[in-house]
């Protein structure tokens, strides 16, 4: 595996203040404890507040409204799944400094085409208090943090894998089509019995049946589902069938446009599938490269994370003060690449880790990054150039890596989630009054 991974960052990590949810106008009601999870608890009012934005989600997204009950059981789930990694995250020292999250909101508003000035009056205008705003990003992105280095820069391939995806069929496949597809995940616990087991699937087979006598899928997803696009109606996206669980990829040809999955099982749970377009897809696949540089400081028993942080944040002020990015990162990049004066040449997507290649993938050409954080320690990264590419040969088996590590993510992170679930103390007490 190459020395660097590949994930993306929040290019939009929030809807815009325009569309974000308003808080409520209301007089402040009595709060009470609805769930306990581990050494924490979560309150009613925290509750109602992550509801009312669900709600304006839902409206916005044109969705029908599930019953208020029923969302507010969905949502208080997905909050005790928020907080066990947020608590995971916390117990094992990962954490966003203030540094981090700024560069994050200036880009949420670079997207949004405000100042970060425009974005916050925005989100005050609309309802929505700037320091919660700020921490619920935060959250959002320790969550990525944990997602990825838990679970993502786990999954590996074989050559021998890699060898069956070149020879089958769905490399072909995979070139020629794509599907956009909306599902329902009904998660099974860690150590199920047999009879949750078939009382979870009799339940995916009653949703079944509602769908099938004409609900509507989004609707039903934002009420039952457990995976973390429920409130997206189900959807995931223009996929191409290598990038799909092998549990869906193997549903497809069954299904034409509209149709439902029967209930489908993994490991993780049952699912429902629902086939909502079809394409065609590009015979030769091209990919966008980028010529960067780097220089890397490396945490060790000398060297703190903040000490090399703060050298990192002197070296770029240089930089930014008109310095030689290759004669600074000849001096002090602790990286092969530092005779080169940092030059890492063209990169394809896959080729670096997920933290490195979200950070280089953010930034314009000739834009020279904040400090980065990797498992090889902190990186100054500047990007040369970009340019589009046809798949070459010599690069068909990193696009295959890549397509079967996508495929394996989904399956790998929702049994992680499973797992976290089950090792937590959790106490829901939503009926309790």
């Amino acid at each position: 595996m190459a020395a660097f991974g590949a994930f993306s960052l929040f290019a939009a990590i929030t809807p815009s203040p325009a569309q974000a949810a308003p808080a409520r106008a209301e007089p402040a009601l009595a709060d009470r404890i609805v769930a306990v999870v581990n050494d924490e608890v979560i309150t009613q009012n925290e509750l109602r507040a992550r509801l009312d934005s669900a709600l304006g989600q839902l409206k916005r997204q044109g969705t029908p409204l599930p019953p208020l009950d029923v969302l507010q059981r969905q949502m208080l789930d997905r909050m005790v799944m928020d907080r066990i990694q947020l608590q995971y995250a916390r117990d094992t020292g990962l954490r966003i400094d203030d540094g981090q999250l700024e560069q994050a909101l200036q880009r949420i508003a670079a997207n949004n085409r405000m100042s970060p000035a425009q974005f916050r009056e925005a989100l005050e205008k609309d309802g929505i208090p700037y320091a919660r705003f700020r921490e619920e990003i935060r959250e959002e992105m320790t969550i990525a943090r944990i997602r990825e280095r838990e679970v993502e820069n786990k999954v590996t391939v074989s050559e021998g894998e890699i060898d069956n995806y070149l020879a089958g069929d769905s490399a072909q496949g995979g070139r020629n089509e794509e599907y956009r597809l909306a599902h329902i995940l009904l998660r099974a616990p860690e150590s199920a019995t047999p009879e949750q087991i078939q009382k979870l699937k009799a339940r995916a087979e009653q949703i079944a049946e509602r769908l099938n006598k004409g609900e509507d899928f989004a609707q039903l997803a934002a009420s039952y589902s457990d995976a973390p696009d429920g409130l997206s109606g189900g959807d995931l996206g223009w996929r191409s069938p290598d990038r799909l669980p092998a549990v869906f990829a193997d549903a497809l040809p069954r299904l034409k446009v509209g149709e439902l999955s029967p209930v489908l099982r993994s490991a993780n749970g049952f699912h429902l599938l629902k086939l909502v377009a079809k394409r065609g897809g590009a015979e030769v696949p091209s990919v966008q490269q980028t010529h960067a540089r780097h220089i890397l400081i490396k945490v060790n028993e000398v060297v703190s994370e903040s000490e090399a942080r703060h050298k990192l944040e002197g070296l770029r002020d240089r930089l930014v003060n008109g310095g030689n990015f290759a004669e600074l990162a000849r001096l002090y990049s602790q990286d092969g690449s530092a005779p080169k004066g940092g030059d890492l040449g063209w990169i394809y997507p896959g080729d670096t880790v997920p933290e490195f290649e979200r950070a280089m993938d953010a930034l314009k050409p000739g834009e020279v990054s904040q400090p980065v954080q990797s498992p090889f320690g902190f990186h100054l990264i500047e990007v040369l150039e970009r340019r589009v590419q046809d798949v070459s040969s010599d690069r068909q088996r990193m696009a295959a890596r890549q397509a079967l590590r996508e495929r394996k993510f989904d399956d790998a992170y929702q049994d992680w989630l499973r797992q976290a679930r089950d090792r937590a103390y959790v106490e829901l007490r939503l009926e309790d009054r």
